[in-house]
């Protein structure tokens, strides 16, 4: 099964994140099979940036998203494309 996920890169209290699709199995940090956006907490302005439409060709294809990753996605309004596409 493919999870969408958050791999940590940065040091140490100076996160940030890459967004992934990567198999249920393989580690946080480890193997992944596309990188989809990423995530910095930190930064205020460039926050979040994904690429919508490797996102919902995921989405489309069965992977299952983290519980932040859905709410990053519903922050952007992916969640809400992907239902509206599917209905």
């Amino acid at each position: 099964m493919v999870k969408l996920r958050l791999q940590r890169y940065g040091t140490k209290k100076r996160p940030y994140y890459r967004l992934v699709a990567t198999a249920s199995t393989s580690p946080r940090d480890g193997r992944f099979i596309e990188i989809i956006g990423t995530y910095h907490p930190i930064d205020k302005e460039n926050q979040v940036k994904i690429d919508e439409e490797k996102a919902l060709k995921w989405l489309e294809n069965g992977a299952q998203p983290t519980d932040t990753v859905k709410s990053l996605f519903t922050k952007v309004g992916i969640i809400e494309k992907f239902t509206k596409n599917n209905k």
